[in-house]
């Protein structure tokens, strides 16, 4: 088949560099954006008069069939075109003739990949975003439900103090909300356009480049061809909003994983997000967070490989850049199928919310620190406190007790400060709802948080793009 680049070669491709440099089977997934570049050119050539209007037109209506045929899945994807961009002028050539030569005038595959890109990012950041607002909305809703929910929390995987069960889920909720900034932020870098810009040094026609970003619903043109052609930046800037939000989605996985053992049983897994074993008859496995958790490893490896594969590049393009593509269709495809499953394994789990709060109940020492506190408040400072207190939990490690439990005459054992009925004082309730200042644990601070929440998820829903 005849390349696009053949005119100054004797000799054909050998099939075993067509197999080996083709990029087809996988930059398909960019039809849609390398037709929405190709009409915006059009309308660049028909304005730079290097096309009549005559001529525009039918190209027009020409990439317009050739979209049809990509959607219906009709497109014709031989191997030997190398790439969509052939794919896409190829098909278009069979429909209007030696008319479609003319489309890539003024044009290199480097700027229109780098076009394709960002339009495809745009795409999959608005999709990817819409996800993770869901997911903040179902974390949200259960956050008030269960603002009430006592459970013990944590720090080292040792139980620490009670915190309520809302509280924790406003914590991934908040999480979110920043992942989704940050791919909002990644866009607004890349929301610019490469077109124009040739195969690294410009173009001698007369475009209006920012006539053409306006074609395609970009703020502005990057301004350098030769940054516009060989960097990839702002999708390492994308793969590391990945990294980071595949990072939350580990941790929210490995809470729900531990809290779904018979050691903690803290919830049930819905029957139809678990899986079984082929031998144990017994087995209810949390298959999909452990997926989720294990999917941190190709996202992670996806943003190293992409800065690997730009950290030796001299200007400007090469062809190594092929490889991005992978690493950003990859974490594309992961992060969003990670935000939506979650989502729903999220809307169908049942929390054991009693035994939650018998745990945190029957702790001998979870309330430490609001008895160290209660010495605090008679004047002691808190390191003697904290002294004295330690001292109280020994005891109780010794004589099987809890704090709560001890009387006034064991608690002068330890400090004359102890007011009368200290002992009543403690309670895994009033230790939550003490907790007032702004980001407590208090169901009060649980509703207020989520008000903030629910203001930042507006905010992100009015910045995201417009495909």
């Amino acid at each position: 088949m005849k390349k696009t680049w053949g005119g100054r070669f004797k000799k054909p491709t050998d099939p075993r560099v067509e197999a080996f440099t083709e990029s087809i089977s996988f930059d398909y997934r960019l039809g849609f954006f390398d037709i929405q570049g190709s009409e915006a050119h059009v309308r660049t050539l028909m304005d730079a008069k290097l096309l009549s209007s005559n001529e525009g037109k039918k190209l027009l209506l020409g990439l317009s069939k050739v979209r049809r045929l990509f959607e219906k899945g009709k497109l014709p994807l031989d191997k030997g075109l190398e790439d969509i961009h052939t794919a896409v002028e190829k098909a278009l050539t069979n429909l209007v003739g030696s008319l479609g030569g003319k489309l890539h005038t003024g044009r290199s595959r480097n700027d229109q990949v780098a076009t394709d890109l960002r339009l495809y990012l745009r795409h999959a950041t608005r999709k990817m975003t819409e996800a993770g607002l869901h997911l903040i909305e179902v974390l949200s809703k259960l956050a008030l439900r269960k603002k009430d929910i006592i459970m013990p929390g944590y720090t080292h995987l040792q139980r620490a103090m009670p915190v309520t069960l809302g509280h924790h889920l406003a914590a991934y909720a908040f999480m979110f909300t920043r992942d989704m900034d940050r791919f909002l932020a990644a866009w607004d870098r890349a929301d610019s356009l490469p077109l124009g810009s040739g195969a690294l040094a410009g173009t001698n026609h007369p475009f209006n480049r920012l006539k053409t970003a306006k074609y395609l619903r970009l703020k502005g043109v990057l301004e350098n061809s030769l940054d516009a052609v060989s960097d990839r930046d702002v999708f390492v800037d994308f793969l590391a909003a990945s990294s980071i939000t595949q990072m939350h989605l580990s941790r929210l996985s490995e809470d729900l994983i531990l809290w779904a053992t018979s050691e903690f049983n803290f919830l049930t897994i819905d029957d139809a997000f678990a899986t079984g074993s082929s031998l144990m008859p017994q087995k209810k496995n949390p298959d999909v967070v452990e997926l989720i958790r294990g999917k941190s490893g190709r996202v992670f490896a996806n943003l190293i490989g992409l800065l690997t594969v730009l950290k030796g590049l001299p200007l400007s393009y090469n062809r190594d850049l092929q490889e991005d593509k992978h690493f950003i269709f990859d974490s594309a495809d992961t992060v969003t199928s990670s935000l939506q499953i979650m989502a729903a394994f999220l809307d169908h789990v049942k929390f054991n919310e009693d035994h939650m709060g018998s745990v945190a109940e029957i702790d001998f020492a979870l309330l430490a620190t609001d008895m160290a506190d209660i010495l605090v408040q008679q004047g002691v400072p808190f390191r003697t406190a904290h002294e004295i207190v330690g001292e109280a939990v020994q005891y109780c490690a010794e004589n099987e007790k809890r704090l709560r439990d001890l009387s006034d005459l064991e608690l002068q054992k330890f400090s004359d400060k102890f007011p009368a009925g200290t002992g009543k004082l403690l309670s895994t309730r009033n230790s939550v709802d003490q907790k007032k200042a702004i980001g407590g644990t208090s169901p009060d601070n649980v509703v207020k948080q989520l008000k903030i929440l629910k203001g930042l998820v507006q905010k992100i829903k009015k910045r995201l793009p417009k495909n």
